[in-house]
């Protein structure tokens, strides 16, 4: 292998070698949560189950950064930045290496012992959930190299990845289930990755992406998100749903911003979106004027 094909291989260089700044920004930004994850660990300030609460943090970063990677597309349509799709690899390869480490950990608390860690698996239903989703992702990351898009052909790769769907809606199932009451980070992920999915309904349908289908999309999908949340407490504690639903209207009634429901951030990000498309939209471009045919009297100087 020449110095340069191999220079092609850092995560920082694009395909033929050359360093970008957008590769090199994102390659960093993936390493933060585990930078802090481990100072963290070296401080003495994971509580007092440092390894439970590693497990956590990695297997939030994984669903956090798969959401990410499935904005790539949406992003990348809506914004006209198509060097986006030159990270979506990376993101979706860091947000195996963050549920591999997940799973990891995980072992390590229970100081792998093999025999409790499957009983532990099978009996309880969330953690069945969570090895199926991080199952099928590694799966797609052994798969996501160009020799195997070589090997399987470009319509077989593509339907093997759509499974990216179901296996991040597993993932999120796995995370509130996990959970248990309080499921703030869930629904948020799940709101914004509903959103996401609106988005590629849009693009499905062929319905512009405009700043009206955009914002109306936000306020619908943050909407959802509210009685999603709303759906979860009432059938988890028992509560008037009504009652529930009536707080996500307490930062309106006292003003409080920390009194933020995901709905409402899932309807603010939307929104936040629509209005950055206003301002990355390209310039509509000219028509081409049809060259008019030259009939032999014109071509004879008549």
């Amino acid at each position: 292998m020449t110095l340069a094909a191999a220079a092609s291989y850092w995560p920082w260089n694009d395909r033929k070698g050359r360093f970008d700044r957008l590769r090199a920004a994102c390659f960093m930004l993936v390493l933060v949560p585990a930078a802090i994850l481990v100072f963290q660990a070296f401080a003495h300030q994971l509580g007092s189950k440092p390894w439970t609460q590693a497990v956590h943090d990695t297997g939030t970063w994984a669903l956090r950064i798969l959401v990410i990677t499935l904005a790539v597309t949406p992003l990348r349509r809506i914004l006209d930045w198509n060097a986006l799709i030159g990270i979506r690899r990376m993101l979706g390869l860091s947000a195996l290496a963050y549920a591999l480490a997940h799973l990891s950990l995980y072992c390590i608390d229970l100081a792998f012992n093999w025999g409790l860690i499957l009983s532990e698996i099978v009996k309880r239903f969330y953690l069945v959930v969570g090895i199926t989703a991080l199952t099928g992702l590694v799966a797609l990351g052994v798969t996501s190299t160009d020799g195997m898009i070589r090997r399987l052909g470009a319509a077989r790769w593509q339907l093997l990845h759509r499974l990216v769907y179901l296996i991040a809606m597993l993932g999120l199932f796995h995370f509130a289930l996990q959970a248990k009451i309080d499921v703030t980070q869930p629904v948020l992920l799940a709101g914004l990755f509903a959103l996401l999915m609106a988005y590629r309904g849009l693009n499905r349908f062929k319905i512009s992406l405009g700043f009206p289908s955009l914002a109306l999309t936000a306020l619908g999908v943050g909407l959802a998100t509210a009685l999603a949340e709303t759906a979860w407490y009432a059938f988890a504690t028992g509560a008037s749903a009504w009652l529930i639903f009536q707080a996500n209207a307490d930062i309106v009634v006292y003003q409080d911003w920390t009194a933020l429901r995901p709905g409402h951030w899932v309807a603010l990000a939307g929104l936040a979106l629509a209005l950055v498309h206003l301002w990355r939209k390209p310039a509509a471009k000219p028509a081409r004027r049809e060259r008019r045919p030259i009939v032999a009297s014109e071509a004879a100087g008549g």
